[in-house]
C-alpha cells in the first residue's frame, strides 16, 4: 500500500516509449507470423485511418492457438529503452508512484510490471481458453480508456490529476496528456510534441527525470 504522503504518480506508455522504434505487438507478431500486416495497421492507426478496435482485432486473430506460457520467453527479448530500472527506483525514492498506461496487451503490461517493479498497468486483454489464446479480444481498450483508467488509478491512490505526469510518444497518449498536471513527449511524434508540456529526446529513460523533478517540487 502507498501512503497518503506520496507526491504523485507517473504513467509511462509502453509502445514507442519504453519499447523504442516499434511496438510490443509488432515485436510479438514476428513470432506469430503477421508482423508486416500488423505494422501497416499500426501505421494506419497512427494516421487516424484505423481505430484501435480494428487494429486489436486484426492482431488478436494471429494469436489463435498460442499457449499463454510461451509469451514471457518471447518478451525476454523485447527491445527496451535503457534506464527503466533506475527511473522506477528514482520515482519511488521521490514519492512518485510509477505506473504503466498502455494499449499493449495485458501479457506485456504484466511482464513489464513484474520485471521492473511498476505499481500496476492497464491495457486490452486477449481471450483465452484452456491455456491458449483464442484469437479474439476479451476486452477492448482505446486511448480514452487509457486516460480514464489512469485517472481512476490515481484516485484510488488519493491523488488529484494535477499531481500526475504522463510520459508517452504518440496518438494514444494525447487524452491522458490533456488530463494530467505534467506531460512529457519522449522521442515523440509531432502531434504528441505539440500537446505535451515538455519534450525530451534521449536514448535513456532517465532523460525525463529532470522534468519529473518539477512534479515533485510542485506537489510538496
Amino acid at each position: 500500500m502507498f501512503s497518503s504522503d506520496h507526491a504523485g504518480a507517473v504513467f509511462f506508455d509502453v509502445d514507442g516509449t519504453l519499447v523504442p522504434g516499434t511496438s510490443s505487438s509488432v515485436f510479438l507478431a514476428g513470432f506469430l507470423g503477421h508482423q508486416e500486416e500488423l505494422a501497416k495497421a499500426e501505421d494506419a492507426y497512427a494516421s487516424g485511418a484505423l481505430d484501435n478496435r480494428q487494429v486489436s482485432e486484426l492482431d488478436a486473430a494471429g494469436w489463435a492457438g498460442v499457449f499463454e506460457d510461451q509469451v514471457s520467453g518471447w518478451l525476454d527479448r523485447l527491445p527496451l529503452v535503457s534506464g527503466i530500472t533506475e527511473t522506477v527506483t528514482w520515482c519511488r525514492r521521490n514519492g512518485l508512484v510509477p505506473m504503466l498506461a498502455t494499449l499493449a496487451w495485458s501479457p506485456v503490461g504484466s511482464y513489464l510490471t513484474d520485471r521492473f517493479g511498476f505499481h500496476g498497468f492497464s491495457g486490452p486483454r486477449l481471450e483465452t481458453a484452456e491455456g491458449r489464446f483464442t484469437g479474439r479480444v476479451a476486452c477492448h481498450f482505446d486511448e480514452y480508456d487509457k486516460r480514464d483508467c489512469a485517472l481512476a488509478q490515481a484516485r484510488e491512490l488519493g491523488l488529484a490529476s494535477r499531481s500526475c505526469a504522463a510520459v508517452g510518444d504518440s496518438r494514444s497518449d494525447l487524452p491522458l496528456f490533456a488530463s494530467v498536471g505534467l506531460s512529457v513527449a519522449f522521442n515523440a511524434s509531432a502531434r504528441a510534441r505539440e500537446e505535451a508540456t515538455v519534450t525530451v529526446d534521449d536514448d535513456d529513460l532517465r532523460g525525463v527525470l529532470p522534468v519529473l523533478s518539477r512534479l515533485v517540487t510542485a506537489t510538496r
